[in-house]
């Protein structure tokens, strides 16, 4: 390309073009009083293309991001990686009809199932107890779900398989053999590759899912390379996919006025992938690796690590599990005295999400606050000596019911498989209605059937979702945390259901 879009807004911010259309500010960076790039910020001008029917530079960008992500068509998303998940589904699905979903995706993916009214059945990503994590989905888990439903009677086959790879935590799932039994019956997988922007640029990281075979891969370059929050992409492969209808949907749910501040950081993303990521990604690796051989030598917290093959190495799990600390006390600690903010906090772990963009001094004060924690961990005995073992505090939390102990010490949670009584969208109807609703507290849930989410956010993977029946299981969890100081998120009422009597 002979220049970025970068570049040109550059180049016609310098100029003495003066715009009789919108944006209000008018580019006037005197009428604010902020640093805010309002010189860049303008609408679908002459020689500025037009995302939604792209024939000129934001065309040209958009094939050269599938060129170098590997896909045969990428487009640009402003809407985040949501626009994209819930375009994918919509697009890949007629109203009624029914999904095999991994049941760890994001919250996105449920939304869009309510959207067309989807009957869905889930499966579970194998769960790992000595690091206590949600790991990755079986293949012949999906082969065998597809194997019951295309032989079965049911006239609702599935149409389409949605799963996430990498997960939060950085576990990757098998995408080629996924893909290959997928595809065995003519249905398009989708890939929520959100948080692996990064593959395929340097061999300490996995291949990308396009590479891998998938459909459709939706991905948040915002999250693991350098462009503006809110901006992913989303790649199409393969003849499977009905790329017109999932065009049909980005056009009505993408804003009709995208930024071109967010396209241009998208851009310049891009043209760094280009010209100058094996400099960038070098530096990176090396500095990585060396942050995770010093932090697997701490004493009483631990470097996660899962023993795949093929894990996602930029996102450091720092578990809590072998001490007397929670995740959120770990969280505070490295915030409040260290003045380094983690991406989350969970029940036995901290997450520290790093990229490109990290500096070795960054990268040296978690080091060193991680062993300055440790060793204090050390002095004080606050780690579980050998053959001592935790107490159950799953039970003995759901005794409670006046109070909580907010530093509580609690263990990561397995999802619960919980029985999909309604199809989500009908289950929210009947709320909407009113019919036969009543909001309980958590402790006088079990038995009922949810017409709420209940999630923790970050990640955004929900515990219950609407039309399921609760197990007693769920509503421990969702107990459990909220003792611990953590938010549930998804329900109108705190410490509250709305259920169907």
């Amino acid at each position: 390309m002979s220049e970025t879009l970068y570049k040109r807004l550059k180049k016609y911010s310098d100029s003495d073009y003066y715009g009789f259309h919108m944006p209000g500010h008018k580019r006037n960076k005197e009428l604010i009083k902020a640093d805010i790039p309002y010189a860049y910020d303008i609408t679908e001008i002459t020689g500025f293309d037009d995302l939604h029917h792209s024939k000129e530079i934001l065309k040209e960008e958009q094939e050269r991001a599938a060129k170098i992500f590997h896909a045969e068509e990428t487009a640009f998303l402003v809407n985040g990686s949501t626009v994209g998940i819930l375009s994918a589904i919509l697009g890949s699905t007629e109203k009624g009809d029914r999904i095999l979903v991994a049941r760890n995706c994001h919250k996105s993916v449920y939304h869009a199932i309510y959207m067309n009214e989807l009957h869905v059945d889930y499966i579970y990503p194998n769960y790992d107890p000595e690091v206590e994590l949600n790991g990755e989905i079986d293949p012949e888990k999906i082969r065998k779900k597809l194997e019951e439903n295309y032989k079965s009677d049911c006239e609702n086959k599935i149409k389409a398989v949605m799963i996430v790879s990498p997960t939060y935590d950085g576990v990757l799932s098998d995408i080629e053999t996924i893909a290959k039994i997928v595809h065995e019956y003519g249905i398009p997988l989708i890939v929520d590759e959100a948080h692996g922007a990064h593959f395929g640029f340097h061999p300490y990281f996995p291949r990308n899912a396009n590479e891998k075979g998938a459909d459709i891969v939706i991905q948040s370059i915002h999250k693991t390379l350098p462009s503006l929050t809110q901006t992913a992409l989303i790649h199409m492969n393969g003849q499977i996919v009905d790329r017109e209808s999932v065009r049909m949907y980005l056009h009505m749910l993408q804003s009709s006025s995208p930024s071109y501040i967010l396209m241009a950081s998208i851009d310049e993303c891009i043209d760094m992938l280009e010209n100058y990521r094996d400099a960038y990604f070098q530096s990176y690796v090396e500095n990585l690796d060396n942050v995770r051989k010093n932090l697997r030598h701490l004493k009483h917290l631990k470097l996660v690590e899962t023993g795949k093959v093929e894990y996602d190495k930029s996102k450091l799990v720092i578990s809590v599990k072998d001490t007397k600390m929670t995740g959120k006390e770990l969280h505070r600690i490295l915030l409040k005295n260290y003045h380094l903010e983690m991406e989350l906090s969970a029940g036995s772990y901290v997450l520290a999400m790093t990229s490109i963009g990290d500096k070795k001094d960054g990268m040296d004060r978690l080091v060193k606050a991680l062993y300055e924690i440790d060793e204090e961990l050390d002095k004080k005995e606050l780690f579980n000596k050998k053959g001592e073992k935790e107490p159950n505090n799953v039970d003995n939390i759901s005794k409670k019911t006046d109070s909580c102990e907010k530093n509580i010490k609690l263990h990561s949670y397995q999802l619960p498989e919980l029985e999909q009584v309604y199809p989500s969208a009908e289950a929210i109807k009947k709320a909407k209605n009113k019919e036969n609703v009543v909001s309980l507290e958590y402790k006088n849930c079990v038995g009922y059937i949810s017409t709420e989410y209940a999630y923790l956010y970050p990640p955004g993977i929900p515990i219950i979702v609407p039309g399921e029946q609760i197990s007693n299981k769920a509503i421990k969890i969702l107990i459990q945390y909220e003792c611990a100081g953590f938010d549930i998120e998804g329900a109108k009422e705190e410490g509250k259901l709305e259920v169907l009597k």
